[in-house]
């Protein structure tokens, strides 16, 4: 009788010699973003950040994310330098709606089986939006998980934290009645939709990442794969001018304005304000989606909303247009109950 020869961990379908690979590739690009505050060496249990001493009452401000189903476009069409921007950007203006600008970020990619070129696409993509937005990447994981992912299916998603003075928080408490809303353009789906949107162009369309989207010169990845757009060079240099924002994310305008809302006033919207933009004019044609419905699961062109004065207005929009972000007035606030009235 032989004895039965011993396992490791690769037979077990994880490779340590692949996350080593991965960790080799992302080195110069983790240490690309070190900000003034960032403090400690690539590859320590824990990352470090020095709290800015100029900050007098600060507040850290946190938000988790992902990209949802935006992944299996990536996936499909083998380009992966685009979704860790996609994550970034997301968390960003998601703390930026209460006024706070980031400090630092981690990123967390799991694996069904470890791609260390893969790994490297991904994290170029977070980089790049932690440079974009003056955030440091201090820290991060990345997973071989065999047996909860089938290759080449992976999962990624994000922490970022940021300070805002306590003073300057904005919020559904500075919203008065007749402010004005502002909308700033996205910059396609951003990174919400992406379940319905696929259904569309699979099944209904009938195409694939690399063929035309129709109404465009592009292909599908291209048009799916648009980087969700940051907001905060567009809006830092006028926070003191806005009372609340909301961006726009699953659940569209409805979903998420209401949440910048007092429960004693309504945002009447304009939809007559801006030209929704042809992709999802397309996706709603081809899906036979009913307008209310594709309100629900996509922004329709706008990535933000902020809630100001009147008089500050043309100056929210004209920060916008010098950041390269088309802005408009599409509303007011009136009296209400804290719903979001589309007209």
């Amino acid at each position: 009788m032989t004895a039965k020869e011993g396992l490791t961990y690769g037979d077990a379908g994880v490779s340590i010699d692949a996350a080593d690979e991965a960790k080799e590739r992302i080195r110069k690009l983790v240490e690309s973003t070190f900000t003034a505050g960032a403090r400690g060496a690539f590859g320590g249990f824990g990352g470090m950040f020095r709290v800015p001493e100029s900050a007098t009452a600060p507040l850290l401000v946190a938000s988790a994310d992902g990209v949802g189903t935006k992944i299996k476009v990536a996936i499909e069409a083998d380009r992966h330098d685009t979704i860790g921007h996609d994550l970034v950007n997301h968390c960003t203006n998601d703390i930026l709606v209460q006024g706070a600008s980031p400090l630092f970020f981690l990123d967390y990619v799991a694996f069904g089986k470890l791609e260390p070129r893969v790994v490297e696409g991904v994290v170029a993509g977070v980089a790049a939006g932690c440079r974009e937005n003056g955030c440091a990447l201090i820290g991060g994981e990345t997973a071989e998980m065999p047996g909860v992912y089938t290759p080449p299916d992976y999962d990624l998603a994000g922490f970022i934290v940021g300070l805002v003075e306590e003073q300057r928080v904005l919020g559904s408490e500075r919203v008065r009645v007749g402010d004005v809303l502002v909308g700033l353009e996205s910059s396609g789906l951003h990174t919400n939709g992406y379940s319905l949107a696929r259904r569309i162009v699979s099944e209904r369309m009938k195409i694939g990442a690399r063929d035309r989207f129709p109404g465009t010169e592009r292909s599908v990845a291209d048009v799916l794969l648009a980087v969700h757009r940051s907001y905060l060079a567009a809006l830092r240099p006028v926070l003191d001018h806005i009372h609340a924002m909301a961006h726009i994310t699953g659940g569209g305008l409805p979903g998420n304005l209401n949440r910048a809302l007092p429960g004693t006033m309504d945002a009447l919207v304009d939809t007559g304000t801006w030209t929704v933009p042809s992709v999802f004019q397309e996706l709603e044609r081809a899906g036979g989606v009913e307008r209310s419905e594709m309100f629900r699961a996509f922004n329709m062109g706008v990535g933000m909303v902020v809630i100001t004065d009147e008089s500050s207005a043309d100056r929210v929009i004209a920060a916008a247009a010098a950041a390269g972000v088309p802005a408009w007035l599409m509303g007011h606030i009136t009296d209400g109950a804290g719903r979001v009235v589309l007209t």
